[in-house]
């Protein structure tokens, strides 16, 4: 019986030899994206910025281009129009307007008026500028909060050298993700921050996976260099890694081409993740190892600080 294999059986590559360019290359993009943050910065969306949301309905299919056309004249600033869900639903975005008594209200009665009665509106959100601020305080909270317990969550089950380095990798994947939306002006909205948080979920259970193989190998194979031991705990993992990777990314790009624009920003940031993570946790997290000075003998419990009476 046939079976198609990604990963050829006993895999032998030395990806710890690759460990110092592999730093370079991170290091420069982590820089790179670091940079464009503080100068370019995001292109935050309705949600961060405040602003008005409507979903209306068609009697048909949408014209979304003589829609855009139409709703420009009303000179309201950046107005976003979307198609999501069937072809006749429609998400209008218009940025927030001057700070004037009714001003929101105004937005939604141009609007109305624009397109005339063979509309029907489903939903009206409106998102103040205090509300923005707010859901930018929370949704910088909760990635730093995931980070943190992801921190202590390796702690206690590995040792502190595997924590230190699973949190770098998981750092590692946030600032570049940020970064690639910072580099092409991608709507960064709350459904990214919902992205990342997932990243972070993911890029930790690959980075898991290849600690667990180092920690059940350094009990196996005492005597092993530790560049060859963790260079046989990656290969041994790859087949699984490789796997996992490539049918959650095809799934991942069947949304984005299939799922409208409403889902595509958080699936263009989950494919990111998904790639930058894989690549971390080979290529950052188990060469960390190396410069932290791992625990070797996992046969006894580590030497107590404290003097023995």
């Amino acid at each position: 019986m046939f079976r198609l294999k990604l990963v050829p059986a006993n895999t032998a590559f030395k990806f710890i030899g690759l460990r110092y360019i592999a730093y370079a290359v991170s290091a420069l993009m982590v820089l790179a994206s670091m940079g464009l943050f503080f100068t370019n910065g995001l292109n935050f969306g309705i949600d961060f910025r405040g602003g008005t949301m409507i979903e209306i309905g068609t009697e048909g299919p949408a014209d979304i281009g003589d829609l855009r056309n139409r709703l420009s004249l009303l000179n309201l600033g950046d107005v976003q129009v979307q198609e999501f869900g069937a072809p006749n639903d429609v998400l209008i975005r218009v940025e927030q307007q001057a700070e004037t008594e009714g001003s929101d209200q105004s937005v939604v009665e141009l609007i109305r008026a624009e397109l005339g009665e063979g509309v029907e509106y489903r939903r009206v959100e409106v998102v103040g500028p205090k509300v923005s601020s707010e859901l930018i305080e929370a949704g910088t909270l909760a990635v730093v909060i995931a980070v943190i317990l992801m921190l202590v969550y390796i702690w206690f089950r590995f040792e502190w050298q595997f924590s230190v380095g699973a949190v770098l990798a998981l750092l590692h994947d946030v600032l570049l993700t940020i970064g690639i939306f910072s580099i092409f002006q991608l709507e960064f909205n709350l459904s990214i921050i919902a992205a990342i948080l997932t990243i972070v979920g993911y890029s930790m259970n690959d980075t898991v996976v290849v600690y667990d193989r180092v920690r059940e190998n350094l009990r196996k194979y005492k005597k092993l260099n530790l560049d060859e031991l963790l260079d046989r705990s990656i290969n041994e993992t790859l087949s699984r890694t490789a796997m996992t990777s490539i049918t959650t990314l095809l799934a991942l790009l069947a949304l984005y081409i299939f799922g409208g624009e409403v889902i595509r920003g958080f699936t263009f940031a989950m494919m990111w993740g998904v790639f930058i993570g894989t690549y971390s946790s080979i290529f950052i997290a188990a060469p960390l190892l190396m410069i932290l000075g791992v625990k070797r003998d996992w046969s006894v419990a580590a030497p107590s600080s404290t003097p023995s009476v």
